[in-house]
């Protein structure tokens, strides 16, 4: 497609959601609730709708009551409800018989999978998208989205990725095979036992972090594991019911409109409430592990706390070596080991240790946005992007948004990005700002997506 080729020889799709995972799979449904679903189309990177596959470790659960899915807190009786789920894989009695909190992760990747697949004609797999612009085309104010070397047009989108990993500068140059993120380590992990792996070092003090340590250490009964956290080992979640307030609807209002220091203050005291720290089962777990080194002479596992990694080099065997101080008695400990995991969450928005101004896939939007005064791109109540400076050219046409559909953590508080417990809201808002704009007359010559196709 080329620009310079007039607006009645393509198509204007009314909204592409840049991912299939979970926060636009909660606006597909959303959407397809209004009958407003068949000008959309979703572009996801993998063969297959997912939810961190990578990190979907045997024995672990969601961490969240279920009925916090995509739709149930908005409409009870929904097809798309995990409940719904549940009865079509025959196993709701099942479930209601579970002596368990919540259930297993595998549990809920399943569902995230089992409603994907009821959308699959409205999304494009293995369609990594690679740029998002904002143009006048032909008189029209639109964005233009590549990927897999095609150009698509569409009056707005839904950025649905997830935030960015965050890879802390010391180990980014060592990112591959043997260094990886969070979110690569179950693959990763089995191919490294294959490989005679003998000794690997996870750094982070998140729940992630612990299920990790444990997966390994039962994947082989001579891996040595090392443990690298900053603060004094793992400190439990805050889970006090009226903190988990935060995750309630009212909560976004409340944080969206205040200023940006006071932003910052709650998201400092409420930190614990879902990032390092971890629940008390896997913290249980640990400690009797560690006890039972004591009783047995055999030590596996190695904690160290308040350890700052300073550097990390090759050894001459191709081994990794770290160098980590003490954050308090300044002492320095050398490690050497075969693998690294890298459990230390995701990135924000904003300036400093693990923030951006904007996702990676922005940056070609990035000239025209409004930013912060910390750093950040600004963002307004209903997700979308704020431009600065770029009025469509057309009175009558609303201006082309673009909905940050699960990044907004710095803006809308706790909930938006790390957690399922707003999906359903947050696609409602969404929803409801694509009803609000003012139809757009296609011609009725614009061909089809089908004909597109041909």
């Amino acid at each position: 497609m080329d620009g310079a080729l007039p607006l009645t020889q393509t198509h204007v799709y009314d909204v592409i959601g840049v991912g299939f995972g979970p926060s636009n799979i909660a606006l597909a449904i959303a959407l397809e609730e209004e009958g407003n679903l068949d000008n959309t189309l979703f572009l996801e990177s993998m063969a297959e709708a997912s939810w961190h596959p990578d990190m979907a470790i045997s024995g672990t659960d969601i961490q969240h009551n279920p009925l916090r899915d995509f739709v149930t807190p908005r409409n009870p009786q929904s097809q798309y409800g995990f409940l719904s789920y549940l009865k079509a894989q025959d196993r709701l009695l099942d479930y209601l018989n579970l002596e368990a909190p919540f259930p297993p992760r595998s549990e809920y990747l399943g569902y995230v999978k089992w409603v994907a697949e009821q959308f699959g004609d409205v999304v494009r797999y293995d369609s990594p998208v690679t740029g998002i612009t904002r143009e006048i085309i032909d008189g029209v104010d639109l964005f233009r989205v590549e990927a897999n070397g095609r150009e698509f047009l569409t009056r707005n989108v839904s950025i649905g990725t997830g935030r960015s990993a965050n890879i802390p500068e010391v180990f980014a140059p060592h990112m591959g095979h043997r260094v990886v993120h969070l979110t690569d380590y179950l693959s990763h992990a089995k191919a490294w036992i294959e490989e005679g792996v003998k000794h690997v070092t996870v750094v982070g003090g998140s729940q992630s972090g612990v299920e990790i340590i444990l997966d390994l250490l039962g994947r082989s009964p001579s891996l040595q594991v090392t443990s690298l956290t900053r603060s004094f080992g793992f400190k439990q979640k805050d889970l006090s019911p009226f903190t988990e307030q935060i995750y309630l609807p009212e909560f976004v209002d409340y944080f969206y409109n205040a200023p940006i220091e006071k932003q910052q203050k709650m998201t400092a005291e409420l930190w614990r409430s879902n990032y390092g720290a971890a629940d008390h089962d896997v913290i249980e777990h640990l400690d009797m592990i560690m006890y039972e080194q004591k009783v047995t002479g055999v030590e596996r596992l190695t904690l160290q706390s308040n350890a700052h990694i300073e550097t990390i080099s090759r050894t001459p065997d191709g081994r990794l070596k770290i160098t980590a101080r003490d954050a308090y008695s300044e002492e320095r400990h050398v490690q050497v080991t075969d693998a690294i995991v890298v459990a230390t969450g995701f990135r924000n928005f904003g300036s400093g240790d693990g923030r951006e101004a904007y996702h990676p896939l922005m940056r070609g939007l990035a000239p025209i946005c409004e930013y912060r005064s910390d750093g950040g791109v600004d963002v307004a109540r209903d997700y979308s992007l704020k431009f600065a400076g770029h009025a469509p050219s057309i009175p009558d046409q609303d201006p082309p948004k673009v909905f940050l559909n699960g990044l907004c953590e710095s803006t809308h508080g706790f909930g938006d990005a790390g957690s399922f417990s707003l999906l359903w809201i947050r696609s409602t808002v969404i929803r409801d700002a694509l009803a609000g704009q003012v139809p757009f007359a296609v011609p009725a010559d614009f061909p089809t997506f089908e004909t597109e196709e041909a």
